[in-house]
């Protein structure tokens, strides 16, 4: 068990940690499955980490609101299931930059692959 200063920093570097992560993996979700709405693109992230990397609905549309700032995504409206529901893409310049982020992953993970982690 962890003490209240060990608890603080896990919480502080886990946040750090996911909060990049989370941008990667969203737009790798949107470039691999196409165009999806918020909750599916959580839903997705659920399913692909075990439960383990969800963010929170709030985190989440933040990302997407700063993704699409960036102009790595678009989104637009359509009606599911009776609703209206923001859908979104990635756009080409998202492609390009997820491509180089896909280079730098490959040297976190050769790193890590060294460490032995």
């Amino acid at each position: 068990m962890l003490g209240k200063s060990e608890e603080k920093a896990l919480k502080k570097l886990r946040k750090e940690l996911r909060s990049g992560l989370y941008s990667f993996l969203v737009l790798s979700i949107l470039d691999r499955e196409g165009e999806l709405h918020g909750y599916a693109i959580r839903k997705r992230l659920e399913e692909l980490s075990g439960g383990k990397l969800v963010p929170s609905e709030g985190a989440l549309y933040d990302i997407l609101k700063s993704l699409k700032k960036l102009g790595l995504l678009e989104d637009s409206w359509a009606e599911a299931g009776g609703r209206p529901r923001k859908y979104y893409s990635i756009t080409e310049i998202g492609r390009r930059v997820l491509e180089r982020l896909r280079e730098e992953v490959r040297v976190i993970e050769s790193v890590l692959e060294k460490l032995e982690v």
